[in-house]
C-alpha cells in the first residue's frame, strides 16, 4: 500500500507560497474536476489581519452590499471515484496564531481518517519560461521518500505556513510530502502560470498515480508561453536574458551536471526570501 494512502489532504494557500498563482491554481484546476463539500473552515477573527488580507465588498442580485471575508477550508469530494480521494485544503495564508491554525487542521484530518499530505508551493526562480518546469519534490518522511524516491529538504530558517502544516501532520502520524514549482522571475508574479499550474499536477499525478484532468491547461500553458515568447521578440534585453537562462538550464539537465542543481537553487530562493520584510511574508 502506498505510504500516503488513498485519503490525502492536497494543501495550497495565497499569498508567500504562492508565486504565479501556480498552486492555488492547481487547487482550483482540481475543485473544477469534481464536486466538493466544506468540512471545515476556520473563524477568520482569529487567523487574519485585515489591513493585510482585507475583506471585500460586492453587490448582491438584489442591490446590496455584501462582505467576504478571507477564509481557508477543508473540502472533500462529494463522489470519490477509483483511486485516492483529494481532499483540498486552501485559502489565505493565516497572519497569526499558526499553530492553533494547523492544530485545528489536523484535528479535522485525524478525525476523517486523513492518511496523507501533499503540500504544493510555487517560487519566483532564475529559469526560463521555454524549457519544462522544475519541480521540486520532498518528505521529511523516510517512508515516503523512500516508496517515491525523494529529496530531503535540509533547508533551516523561516518557514510559511505550509511547513508548519506538515510539520504538525507528521507529529500526529499522517505521512507528508511537499512541490515546489520554480516561477519564471521576469513573468510577472501577480499574473496566473498555468504552465507552472500543470508542471504541479503532472508531478502530483506521478506522486499519488490519482488520474486529473489537464486538458484545459495544456491549451492555456501553451498559450502563456506563446505570449511571452511574443514579448520577448519586441525586447531583445529580455530575449538575451532568457537565452542565458536557457544555457544555465541546458547545462544543469546535462549528464555531468549535479542531481542536486534543483534542490540548490530551492534552498538558495528561500534565503533570498529571508533578505525581504520579515512578518509579511511568514
Amino acid at each position: 500500500m502506498d505510504v500516503l494512502g488513498q485519503r490525502i489532504v492536497i494543501a495550497a494557500f495565497d499569498g508567500w507560497n504562492d508565486a504565479g498563482e501556480a498552486a492555488s491554481g492547481a487547487i482550483e484546476a482540481l475543485r473544477a474536476s469534481s464536486e466538493y463539500d466544506l468540512v471545515h473552515s476556520v473563524d477568520p477573527e482569529l487567523f487574519f489581519d485585515y489591513q493585510y488580507t482585507r475583506p471585500s465588498s460586492r453587490m448582491d442580485a438584489e442591490g446590496r452590499r455584501q462582505l467576504t471575508w478571507p477564509e481557508a477550508g477543508l473540502w472533500r469530494p462529494r463522489d470519490p471515484g477509483p483511486g485516492p480521494e483529494f481532499w483540498l485544503l486552501t485559502g489565505a495564508e493565516p497572519a497569526r496564531t499558526w499553530q492553533a491554525f494547523a492544530s485545528e487542521f489536523i484535528d479535522v484530518a485525524l478525525r476523517d481518517d486523513i492518511t496523507g499530505l501533499v503540500t504544493l508551493g510555487a517560487m519566483l526562480s532564475d529559469v526560463p519560461h521555454t524549457r519544462p518546469i522544475s519541480i521540486f519534490a520532498s518528505s521529511q518522511n523516510e517512508q515516503v521518500r523512500e516508496a517515491h524516491d525523494l529529496e530531503r529538504s535540509l533547508y533551516e530558517g523561516p518557514v510559511g505556513i505550509l511547513s508548519v502544516i506538515e510539520h504538525f501532520a507528521e507529529n500526529a502520524g499522517i505521512p507528508t510530502a511537499s512541490l515546489w514549482a520554480s516561477v519564471p522571475h521576469y513573468v510577472a508574479s501577480a499574473t496566473p502560470s498555468p504552465k507552472v499550474t500543470l508542471a504541479l499536477l503532472d508531478r502530483l499525478e506521478e506522486l499519488t498515480g490519482a488520474d486529473v484532468d489537464r486538458q484545459t491547461l495544456r491549451t492555456e500553458a501553451a498559450a502563456w508561453e506563446a505570449s511571452i515568447d511574443a514579448a520577448a521578440s519586441e525586447d531583445e534585453d529580455m530575449a538575451e536574458y532568457i537565452r542565458q537562462l536557457e544555457r544555465t538550464r541546458d547545462t544543469w539537465d546535462s549528464p555531468e551536471a549535479s542531481g542536486d542543481a534543483i534542490a540548490q537553487a530551492f534552498e538558495r530562493y528561500l534565503r533570498r526570501r529571508d533578505d525581504g520584510p520579515g512578518d509579511r511574508k511568514r
